[in-house]
Order: structure tokens, then sequence, then C-alpha cells
């Protein structure tokens, strides 16, 4: 079972409420839980237990070297559970941290050559994940979707 997931249960469609069947937030919430499972099973293939490992990577392959606390803000991770997955990657020798020489009481986490080849397979898993979760769609609507989904995403960005 992947690490961090094993609370969400899927419904089977045929059988839940029809009320909850035309609510959109269940219909999402039921897609986001077999999405979730899907690339669970992809990363647990590769020996990653948590979701937010590649959210790291990710996000330090494309901001560069990042100060811990940075990085946690960009994918919305709790500080502890920042340092404790640096710390599992670092040990792993995808990222190294090192003093920020701008200001020495804080670290910069950089992805290391090893890491970025980790990401590039976790890459791979991801949109594999991804390919299962929408195929039941056209190229076209699975475009769409996601278009949609980011008009819906980006509404709420600055909602209370």
């Amino acid at each position: 079972m992947w690490v961090g997931w094993s609370n969400l249960i899927p419904v089977d469609p045929r059988t839940a409420p029809r009320r909850l069947r035309s609510l959109p937030t269940w219909l999402l919430s039921q897609c986001a839980t077999q999405g979730h499972r899907l690339v669970g099973e992809r990363l647990i293939s590769a020996d990653v237990a948590h979701r937010y490992h590649f959210s790291l990577l990710a996000a330090l392959d494309e901001s560069g070297p990042t100060s811990q606390a940075d990085l946690g803000r960009r994918i919305g991770l709790d500080r502890s559970d920042v340092t404790a997955a640096i710390t599992d990657l670092e040990h792993g020798g995808y990222l190294e941290r090192t003093p920020d020489p701008h200001d020495r009481r804080r670290n910069l986490v950089n992805l290391t050559a090893t890491g970025r080849r980790h990401l590039d397979t976790l890459d791979t898993l991801v949109r594999t994940a991804q390919a299962e979760l929408l195929a039941p769609l056209s190229g076209e609507e699975q475009r769409q979707l996601i278009r949609l989904l980011r008009i819906v995403v980006d509404h709420h960005v600055d909602q209370p």
C-alpha cells in the first residue's frame, strides 16, 4: 500500500447514490482518488514512498537552488514534512543542501545529476498513470478537461 493514501477508497459509481453522482465535487473526488491510486502504484514501483518526493524534485528542477521553506510553500507541504522528505532524498543522492551564500542561516536545496535522472524516470511513471486515468477520453477531450480544471483551480487561487 502506498504511504499517505491508505484512507482513500474509491466508490463504485453504479452503487453510489444518484445525488452524489451528479455533484461535481463528488466526481472530482472520485477521479482524484483513482488518480492518486494510479500514481501511487507507479511511484511505489520506483521505491518512492511519498508522492511529494516527486513534487519536490519537480519543483527543484524548475526553480533551481531553493530554500527549504520556499520549496515547501511552492508545493504546499508542511515544514516538518519538507525537512523529512529532503533528508530522505538527500540520503538517496537525489539532492544536496548547501549554505545560502547570501544568508548563511539557511540552506539551499539543489537537485543533483542523480536526482535529475531519477526525476526523468518518475516523470515517465507519472505520465503513464495520467494516460491510464484519462484513457476513456479522446486526446481532445483530455486537453479540454485539463483546460477546464485549470480554469476552476485558477479561479479559486485568491479566494479565502
